[in-house]
């Protein structure tokens, strides 16, 4: 059963990691997928090729959805190639870790920028299309670190409590025209990110966690993949964590 069949959706930060996996769970859902990059055009260029291949319509843009104009542009662009949009996941993220005491003002800001600017924009450019359709699923892509904090990730925090805020605001005023807006907070997922890390550390992580693994990049994928589809037709304002009970 595809549960996305014939729905167009955006995934932000698509290239890599949490981003490519969602984006190939669309695919294989019947989605036609528009997704961005932005300094990863190699694999921006292979995630297309890999998509179209699972026989739906793929297409990568170059954008940075912190800059209000290209998000406008984006929206723009996927309505003019696709014809409608269905749902947005807005997963484009970065991380500038440190101790608050060491943390620049600039590392602070540019964080803020990229994970919660850039939710900002893309929702207030696509929700007039939303609201013509009176119909449509915005997945916004927090953390767990956005609801328990972290110690050297104030910045991080701050930005991804910031979704989960935004997040029951939009639902709150859009839910009237049939449009719901959820968040997905992943626990610790393994990526090509943590794949370089030290396994020692990275198996510390994995016993804290009461599944005793990490997720993977598919576990966020499919919850994102429900949140999209009519499956979820009743469900706004909510955070559902991707986390292996790690905040049970």
């Amino acid at each position: 059963m595809k549960l996305l069949e014939g729905k167009v959706a955006i995934i932000t930060g698509a290239s890599k990691g949490i981003g490519k996996g969602i984006a190939l769970a669309f695919a294989q859902h019947g989605a036609n997928v528009a997704f961005t990059y932005l300094s990863s055009v190699e694999q921006g260029l292979a995630l297309t090729a890999e998509l179209e291949a699972l026989g739906i319509k793929a297409k990568g843009y170059r954008s940075d959805a912190s800059d209000a104009q290209q998000a406008e542009e984006l929206i723009n662009a996927v309505v003019e190639d696709f014809g409608r949009i269905d749902c947005v996941v807005n997963n484009a993220g970065i991380t500038k870790d440190g101790l608050l005491m060491r943390m620049s003002e600039d590392d602070f800001n540019k964080v803020i920028r990229v994970n919660l600017n850039s939710v900002f924009n893309m929702t207030k450019s696509v929700q007039r299309i939303l609201l013509k359709q009176r119909s449509g699923s915005i997945v916004n892509i927090s953390s767990v670190v956005g609801v328990k904090g972290n110690a050297g990730q104030a910045n991080y925090a701050a930005s991804k409590a910031g979704i989960i805020g935004f997040t029951k605001s939009v639902a709150l005023e859009l839910g009237s025209r049939n449009i719901r807006c959820n968040a997905v907070a992943p626990g610790f997922i393994e990526t090509e990110m943590t794949a370089i890390l030290d396994e020692k550390t990275v198996q510390g992580w994995r016993d804290a966690i009461p599944l005793r693994r990490g997720g993977q990049a598919a576990d966020v994928a499919n919850a994102c993949v429900f949140l999209a589809s009519d499956m979820s037709s009743y469900i706004s304002g909510q955070v559902l964590n991707v986390d292996g009970g790690m905040l049970t």
